[in-house]
């Protein structure tokens, strides 16, 4: 299943590198402009001189804008054709930075060292098939007082779909390490009509509840998590443009919390 992901997200990552509907914004960021949305680039904080990874990178705009604002960056990503995209946009970009091709397990022996920031943000456990072994990876990976950063899709989004105009639940709650949901898509989520090859994904939904007791477990202390309204996609159809790249459910819509992002601790 992993691999089946693997394959999937090199073709997206060619794809995203040239960015062809802007979706990524490649071309303002190498012209200088910061690439975080609205939400993290208000909740990360001062980064500056920090040792910060970025888990799950992609292609690596969100790890050097966080360099860009003084951060001593290190990208983290399974998918070699992302690896390859991040080091072309540092070495364009001017902007020092480390990339390494890793699964997130892994992590811990491919960077056998310990960071002030682990730095993870939308599209990210909904790949990972244990999100316990998830926590405990980050545990390993933070220094003393040193600090996580998470921003995700809220897990109960996941378990919903619009039909006629409605957002109905669909998929389960939570979803085993062996039974995920399994997905198919023809394109990617940027607007770009390049076909995929390899279009069946394995995804996981894992319960607010459980990503906050896994990081309990994997003795991390939880300092605050917010709930937000905002999507950087339109998750549904239905969803209207709010500002600065994010999305919003329509105003007759009883509000709902789309996202979720949360701090936790390591050394008090």
């Amino acid at each position: 299943m992993i691999e089946a992901n693997r394959r999937n997200w090199d073709e997206r990552a060619a794809i995203h590198r040239r960015d062809s509907t802007g979706f990524y914004r490649a071309d303002a960021f190498l012209a200088g402009t910061d690439t975080l949305l609205p939400i993290e680039a208000a909740e990360i904080g001062d980064v500056a001189g920090k040792r910060l990874l970025h888990l799950q990178c992609h292609i690596g705009l969100d790890t050097l804008s966080l360099g860009r604002r003084g951060a001593r960056v290190t990208g983290l990503d399974f998918s070699p054709a992302a690896i390859e995209a991040a080091r072309e946009f540092a070495a364009k970009s001017g902007i020092s930075a480390r990339f390494i091709e890793s699964d997130v397990y892994d992590a811990p022996v491919a960077i056998p060292e310990r960071f002030d920031i682990v730095y993870t943000t939308w599209g990210t456990i909904t790949w990972l098939p244990d999100v316990y072994r998830w926590t405990r990876t980050i545990a390993a990976l933070l220094a003393d007082r040193g600090k996580l950063y998470f921003l995700d899709t809220h897990p109960q989004v996941l378990t919903l779909e619009e039909e006629n105009g409605a957002l109905v639940s669909r998929n389960p709650w939570r979803t085993p390490a062996g039974a995920p949901l399994i997905c198919e898509g023809s394109v990617t989520y940027t607007g770009d009509p390049a076909p995929l090859s390899s279009r069946v994904t394995y995804q996981w939904i894992h319960p607010l509840s459980e990503i906050l007791n896994a990081l309990i477990e994997a003795g991390l202390a939880i300092r605050w998590v917010h709930e937000h309204d905002l999507l950087p996609h339109r998750q549904f159809r239905m969803m209207i443009e709010a500002q600065d790249r994010m999305y919003r459910l329509p105003d007759e819509h009883p509000p709902t919390p789309l996202s979720v992002s949360m701090e936790a601790g390591a050394g008090g």
